[in-house]
């Protein structure tokens, strides 16, 4: 598969103002230097080396988190395993007619379907450590839930890249092993990022590496015979395909999963960490559904539309649990408006929940999403239904009453507040008599203890969750607290019935956004740039810049290369392909275009065949950035967005 003119992946898609990017190459002229020993990664110098301050991965780090990584691993192999032998017993039990043959295979699909069972479970359990990707912080946060990295098996790319070299470059492949061999490490180094901006800056390097290698080695009329292997990130199922679009698929939902990772460890209890969680599941949010919109037929679950609709959803809905708490860490106590303003903040965490609930126990998500997920989004729900009612009560019953002055102010904040108007006395009344503050107050808590006491029997249900002490310790504290709050405003001659709290309207004063990845945040070096592009002699340039030159003298066009500066320049390309469509002995195949053409050079033809010819398989534009100098620079475009197919 390869991409249209602007498909993502270009590390210059993020800009959207529809031009070009240029990535020029360190001053030296190199490109990347290799990876180190340990895989370590920091920022790029002048040299074009990295500094190893900050590690970018280390395979060797026995972390929590590592380890568990690496338990996902081996569980994901024994998956791979299993489902080999239970393809081969079916197909041996579907061609066999032996009676006692089938009975014996019939016996081994049990057994295999048994193992895929328990090690499902088992993966489904690593899934649901959500603990272990916590902040360290003796302070007690809702825990969120983060995703594990697709893992994916090497790949020795040496032989048919020098094999296409050759082919299709005309250049001795065997002179390009040392760029072969530094993609071969840059590949195994993204597999295992540290879970800060190192990891991340690793990732979109591979990345964008990946957008230079799309065009020029992955043709669609050839076939490289290079199968990249993926796992499910929740399922461990295997999935290989030969589009790299698949790669750059799976790049990008790490790139995500890791955003997730690194939103899960803040601090949340301090406003710094609050704003870098909000951040990076924004950022998240943002991977996924760039993921959602351009690409398509995923062979993995985890990248189909609906499983990236559900986590775009989850991403969002962590974002307004930290927009709750970043709110009740800057607000002020005892004040009217802002115990309001909780409130309708607690009653939009609580919407965006269900909403997420409701996506995940739909019929093509149930089934793949782990239960303790599912669970853990309904125990928020119902949580911060709770905190919305608490926060209405500690409004009501803790700030004082309200003065003839302030009361039209008062009341227009109140008349917005509620779904549906209190029964009772008019809010004028509630906002001016203690006693009449009190019995709405009591009203609310009362619906506060109720959906406390509804969020830990769901979470009681669930097993995993159940080992949360995190978790177990939030919900048992906002509910002693409730009921605390409850008795200290119930009085022993209350002899009427508590009526029933209205819902609280759910408002927020800072909407999540949905950030997309900025790929031209990291910049890189095309490693095969010494293939110059493919551009050889025989082509033809048909424009400089945008200017229309294919009947400007040789001359004029020689003088407008000459006059472009250090920016850089665009220029239009044609070249012939031969009509019986076999090689010619100097040709040399150059690069694909960023339509997914692949130019073919022919020397052998003339300038007036090439302008008569009326196929539209033999004039491909291409268009290249290329500047005047010792060094390269190359364009990435992103004016449009084109949909990435993975077959």
């Amino acid at each position: 598969m390869v991409p249209a003119e602007g498909s993502p992946g270009g590390p210059g898609d993020a800009a959207g103002d529809g031009g070009f990017l240029l990535l020029r190459p360190p001053e030296s002229g190199s490109v990347r230097k290799g990876v180190r020993l340990l895989c370590a990664w920091g920022p790029l110098t002048a040299t074009g080396r990295r500094e190893t301050s900050e590690q970018g991965c280390d395979p060797f780090a026995q972390t929590q988190r590592s380890k568990l990584q690496h338990r996902r691993a081996r569980i994901n192999q024994q998956i791979n395993k299993e489902m080999r032998m239970r393809a081969g017993a079916e197909n041996l039990f579907k061609a066999t007619s032996n009676h006692k043959v089938k009975e014996t295979v019939a016996l081994e699909l049990s057994y295999v379907n048994s193992n895929l069972q328990l090690l499902k479970e088992e993966l489904e359990e690593l899934n649901s450590s959500v603990d272990v990707y916590q902040n360290d912080s003796e302070s007690i946060s809702v825990p969120m839930i983060p995703l594990g990295l697709k893992e994916t098996k090497e790949m020795d790319l040496m032989a048919p890249l020098k094999d296409l070299i050759c082919e299709h470059y005309g250049e001795d492949g065997i002179s390009f092993e040392k760029e072969i061999k530094e993609l071969m490490e840059l590949r195994q180094a993204m597999r295992t990022p540290s879970r800060n901006e190192a990891g991340l800056e690793l990732l979109m390097e591979y990345y964008n590496q990946l957008y230079f290698l799309d065009n020029r080695f992955f043709p669609p009329n050839k076939n490289l015979g290079v199968f990249f292997h993926w796992y499910d990130s929740l399922t461990g199922v295997p999935s290989h395909q030969r589009a790299l679009a698949f790669e750059k698929g799976s790049v990008l939902f790490n790139i995500g999963a890791l955003h997730t990772q690194i939103g899960a460890r803040q601090d949340r209890t301090t406003l710094q960490g609050v704003d870098r969680a909000i951040d990076a599941f924004q950022k998240a949010a943002g991977a996924f559904n760039y993921l959602k919109e351009n690409f398509s037929n995923a062979p993995s679950l985890d990248m189909s539309t609906a499983s990236l609709n559900m986590l775009v959803r989850l991403m969002i809905a962590q974002v307004q649990e930290c927009v709750f708490e970043k709110v009740t860490l800057t607000s002020a106590q005892n004040d009217f408006f802002t115990q309001l303003q909780i409130a309708q903040e607690a009653a939009r965490v609580e919407e965006v929940y269900s909403l997420v609930h409701q996506t995940m126990t739909q019929a093509h998500v149930k089934d793949y999403v782990p239960f303790s997920w599912a669970t853990m989004v309904h125990v928020k729900s119902e949580h911060f239904k709770a905190l919305s009612h608490y926060y209405a009560a500690v409004a009501l019953c803790d700030c004082p009453s309200v003065s003839d002055a302030d009361l039209p102010e008062h009341e227009k904040a109140f008349v917005q507040f509620h779904v549906t108007v209190p029964e009772g006395p008019s809010l004028h009344l509630v906002l001016q008599d203690q006693e009449e503050r009190r019995k709405l107050g009591k009203a609310h808590l009362k619906k506060a203890i109720m959906r406390h006491e509804e969020a830990m029997r769901i979470h009681s249900l669930c097993k995993i969750l159940r080992k949360m002490d995190i978790l177990q310790e939030v919900l048992s504290f906002a509910h002693k607290r409730s009921l605390s709050k409850y008795s200290e405003i119930d009085h022993e001659e209350d002899f009427f019935e508590t009526g029933d709290a209205p819902d609280i309207h759910p408002k927020t004063n800072q909407r999540p956004e949905i950030k997309s990845p900025n790929f031209s945040q990291v910049k890189v070096t095309d490693i095969f740039h010494r293939l110059e592009a493919g551009l050889k002699e025989g082509d033809y340039i048909v424009s400089v810049n945008s200017e229309d030159c294919k009947w400007s003298k040789h001359a004029e066009v020689v003088q407008l290369l000459k006059s472009i500066g250090e920016e850089g320049v665009d220029i239009g390309v044609v070249t012939l392909q031969s009509s019986d469509g076999q090689n010619v002995a100097d040709r040399r195949s150059v690069a694909m275009s960023s339509g997914g053409a692949l130019l073919k050079n022919n020397k052998e033809n003339s300038r007036k065949s090439l302008m008569n010819s009326k196929s539209a398989s033999t004039l491909l534009a291409w268009s290249k950035k290329s500047k005047r100098s010792k060094s390269s620079t190359y364009s990435l475009p992103f004016a449009t967005v084109g949909d990435e197919s993975m077959y």
